[in-house]
């Protein structure tokens, strides 16, 4: 039964749940209660107990009640989107699940797992018509990353039955490339000149200049600002050293994904020494020189996309 209530196949977003996608069953605890009822509607009947019928019966409506609420709890909900921030294979993939709903109801402990998968679930609360839930999904492998089949479900608001939809994202999402875990430092840089940058803790003092709000008391230059009547303040200049080359061609006789392994770890290198880095893939890529989130982006998407060797 289980294998028809399921999406056969990925669907494009939004997904949205209607009563011929939502399935509802009693839990262990409902099925105690429906034997418990019955007992109990069968012992009043036999000794002619009106209150026992009555309590019986007061009890059968409550139950139907649950069927029913539990049903409302996903009526009209829409996944519309999924997303996560690339992490490198074998790191817990932080899966964003974005649900909307009629904001005239307010849904909350929904729960939301990996259908098949003994993964830890999580919980969707819907406020004002929208929310999000955060699933950790494990990865193996660089690239594109399939999202399988979600089940969102609720047991509110008695624990007496079990409501549940799924939902197959055709979204998938990036995995970046593992870095080498110990591997050579960044190669020299290339260029004709250096390069340099303003920076307060500098070694060169570049120029003085005015007193802007926010300065350090280290930076004010005193015997120049007592001169001029003013307050001065230092501007030093850092070096930076010249554009780095990341070059596919020259890693020698690495394999396929050993030459992944040791760019995306000079990538993250060069991003966090602040140096610009250009990366030349043959025949696939030549990025750069730059630097920052956008440019790493760019270099890590580039590897995680290659073919595997």
């Amino acid at each position: 039964m289980r294998a028809l209530t399921r999406p056969r196949d990925p669907e494009p977003l939004p997904a949205a749940f209607d009563r011929r996608r939502i399935y509802v069953l009693p839990t262990r605890f409902g099925v105690f209660y429906g034997v418990l009822l019955f007992v109990m509607l069968g012992g009043a009947l036999n000794y002619n107990n009106n209150p026992g019928l009555l309590l019986g019966l007061v009890l059968v409506g409550a139950g139907l009640a649950s069927l029913f609420s539990g049903q409302q709890q996903l009526t009209d909900l829409r996944v519309v989107a999924v997303d996560a921030t690339p992490v490198p294979a074998g790191t817990p993939l932080q899966v964003r699940v974005h649900a909307q709903a009629d904001a005239s109801r307010v849904r909350r402990g929904l729960s939301v797992d990996v259908d098949g998968r003994a993964t830890p679930a999580a919980v969707l609360n819907l406020v004002d018509g929208a929310g999000e839930a955060v699933l950790s999904m494990p990865t193996e492998r660089r690239g594109w990353f399939d999202i399988p089949r979600l089940r969102i479900s609720t047991v509110r608001p008695l624990g007496l039955a079990r409501a549940w939809a799924y939902a197959w994202p055709d979204t998938p999402l990036l995995v970046y490339p593992a870095p080498e875990p110990n591997g050579p430092p960044l190669p020299e840089g290339q260029g004709d000149a250096a390069q340099s940058r303003l920076h307060p803790s500098g070694d060169d003092v570049h120029h003085l200049r005015a007193y802007r709000t926010g300065d350090g008391r280290r930076a004010i230059a005193w015997k120049h600002s007592a001169r001029r009547d003013t307050l001065l303040v230092r501007e030093y200049e850092q070096p930076l050293g010249t554009d780095i080359v990341l070059d596919w061609s020259r890693l020698g006789p690495l394999s396929v994904e050993a030459r992944i392994a040791r760019l995306a770890r000079w990538v993250d290198e060069a991003e966090r020494d602040g140096r610009r880095y250009r990366l030349i893939v043959t025949g696939q890529a030549d990025i750069g020189p730059d630097h920052g989130n956008a440019h790493r982006h760019a270099c890590l998407r580039t590897l995680a996309l290659l073919p595997y060797g």
